[in-house]
């Protein structure tokens, strides 16, 4: 009869169950594989182990699982939540009086009673929304101004609609048939009347109670040659025709005669006024000339 292992009789001593015995010494046991307990114990072991794992495996699935059967109704509240927002952020901007437009203002344009004018022009709504205003009525009624030559309207949150204006600038002034003083613009076109003539600005003397228009063209078209000095030196222009027309240069009087050659005659002009004539006529460039 063999020995009783010693392990086995120490866990009899103490009560202890069979199970809970300690794993032997590798080789213990005959043919050095360990005795019968030990390799059970180690097959309970490796069960648990694996059950363990099993385990976590499925709890991690589970969680996955829940995970992707939350994403719709995670995607739904999110997309909800915007909806929501952009509502409010629309009532906010288009049709609350938070944004409501409180004032409007004038830039360009330094005569107050000019800028009266222009505000009642733009009749921009006060207490409409900024986002509401409609920017191109008001551009078109103001463009209707005759002494406007450009304007755009633009919105300055949260409450003003800013007009700015440029004025259009006198190129010359002339008798209209009732007598009255008009400036003239660049193109040609009578814009205001005037109760004296402004500065720089050359007074049209036409050959009828009505001017030439193609005439008024054609000296606008002569004053632009000149250079800023030259032009601020006329005192008048006189205007027979488009072919015919007259500058009062200071104390010479020059017969330009049509638009053509201008830069031709212009040169001829300026060596001829350094012999200080009284009359230059430049007309026929080629054959000017003085007295």
């Amino acid at each position: 009869m063999s020995e009783r292992p010693r392990w086995l009789t120490e866990a009899a001593r103490s009560g202890s169950a069979v199970d809970e015995a300690p794993e032997p010494r590798p080789g213990a046991g005959p043919g050095g594989h360990g005795s019968r307990p030990a390799r059970r114990l180690g097959r309970l072991r490796r069960g648990a182990a694996r059950r363990s794992g099993g385990d976590l495996s499925r709890v991690r699935f589970e969680r996955r699982a829940a995970s992707v059967r939350r994403r719709p109704k995670t995607l739904l509240a999110v997309v909800a939540g915007l909806v929501v927002l952009l509502g409010v952020l629309v009532w906010l901007v288009g049709f609350s009086s938070v944004l409501a437009t409180r004032s409007v203002t004038v830039t360009g344009l330094g005569d107050p009673g000019e800028q009266q004018v222009v505000v009642a022009a733009a009749a921009v709504p006060i207490g409409t929304p900024l986002a509401r205003v409609d920017t191109g009525g008001a551009v078109d009624r103001v463009a209707k101004i005759p002494t406007v030559a450009s304007v755009s309207v633009n919105r300055s949150w949260p409450s003003t609609v800013v007009l700015s204006v440029q004025r259009k600038v006198p190129v010359l002034a002339i008798k209209n048939p009732q007598g009255q003083l008009q400036v003239v613009d660049a193109s040609g076109v009578p814009f205001e009347v005037v109760s004296a003539l402004p500065a720089g600005v050359a007074q049209v003397n036409a050959a009828s109670d009505v001017p030439d228009p193609e005439g008024i063209r054609a000296a606008i078209s002569i004053l632009q040659l000149l250079s800023p000095e030259r032009r601020a030196q006329v005192s008048g222009v006189t205007v027979t025709s488009a072919d015919l027309v007259t500058l009062q240069l200071g104390p010479v009087s020059v017969v330009w005669g049509g638009i053509g050659d201008g830069p031709k005659k212009l040169a001829v002009l300026e060596a001829l006024l350094r012999t200080n004539p009284a009359v230059v006529d430049v007309s026929a460039p080629d054959t000017p000339i003085t007295r």
